[in-house]
């Protein structure tokens, strides 16, 4: 049986590079990404504009590009008007354009060393509520409630011939604890990388390493992190991260350091002033396998981390 590719490149002994914020990327060329559905509306409106974002990050540098299914859900999609299977179409087509981008890389690029790996977006729950939680981790919610919101979407993605699932930006140690369920039921391997408010907690005050232990021993999930967390804690969550396991790898993909505003859909503070390719190595020495960007880093944040660990 051939390897799967995310097996193969963990296998390998180098860094991974992960793309960037996709949603950045689209809004720098002009798209509006204000609605509930952030990036995933462009699904519907305009595919090759992802399509297109994805090469960016993959000229960049991106090894990994992450399918812009994090919003996309089927509440969302059914309130546009849309049917319950042409919300799953559309959420299943974030991964197919993933893979066309990765198709035309390959062909742009005959003698590349790799294949890049396409990654399906798991976002939180927090994510399409469209209200912040993600990074409160305050969800007036049933653990049965998560579990209904996320198996249906997780079994899609699954399918949907991904090369892995990675699950993001988690806050909520509950729902952490239903993922790591569902995720026993996949075919494909997975990531769970968690949003953090300081040094050692995820968002909804539970120690890191405590989250982190709930998947010690699971047999899909290859690897755990942290995403969409100011960069200068990073290499404290890593810490935190081998404290629980010592046989997963580590991926980490910090926001720039800004803070995002729910209610306008902006963001505001200044860029952390930091050297992104120097913050890169420091993160590869503290542990770290698969090394990347989430929110407001494109990419030229990618190149300049490529460049260094290559």
């Amino acid at each position: 049986m051939q390897q799967n590719l995310f097996e193969k490149a963990l296998s390998e002994d180098r860094p991974i590079v992960l793309d960037g914020g996709l949603a950045t990327e689209l809004e720098s060329r002009g798209f509006d990404i204000g609605t509930k559905l952030w990036s995933a509306g462009l699904l519907q409106s305009n595919p090759s504009a992802i399509v297109d974002a994805h090469l960016a990050f993959l000229e960049a540098g991106a090894e990994i590009i992450i399918s812009a299914s994090y919003q996309a859900s089927r509440q969302g999609f059914m309130s546009l008007g849309l049917s319950e299977q042409e919300a799953d179409e559309l959420i299943v087509s974030s991964v197919n354009l993933a893979r066309e981008a990765r198709n035309q890389f390959v062909d742009a690029h005959p003698d590349i060393e790799f294949t890049p790996v396409v990654a399906a977006s798991i976002g939180p729950y927090g994510a399409a509520m469209h209200d912040g939680s993600e990074y409160t981790g305050n969800y007036a919610v049933t653990e049965q409630a998560l579990r209904e919101f996320h198996e249906k979407r997780l079994s899609l993605l699954d399918k949907s011939g991904a090369d892995m699932l990675a699950c993001e930006t988690i806050p909520n140690s509950m729902e952490a604890r239903v993922l790591h369920d569902l995720l026993m039921q996949v075919d494909r391997p997975a990531w769970v990388s968690f949003s953090c408010r300081d040094e050692t907690c995820i968002c909804d005050g539970t120690r890191l390493w405590e989250v982190s232990r709930i998947f010690r021993d699971h047999p899909k999930v290859l690897a755990l992190g942290i995403n969409c967390t100011a960069p200068h804690l990073i290499t404290s969550l890593i810490g935190e991260i081998k404290l629980a396991v010592l046989d997963k790898a580590i991926v980490v993909y910090p926001n720039s350091g800004e803070r995002y505003k729910v209610d306008d859909n902006s963001w505001y503070g200044t860029v952390s002033p930091i050297d992104w390719a120097v913050e890169a190595n420091t993160w590869l020495n503290a542990g770290a396998k698969v090394i990347g960007g989430c929110c407001r880093m494109g990419p030229g944040h990618i190149a300049a981390i490529s460049n260094q660990l290559n």
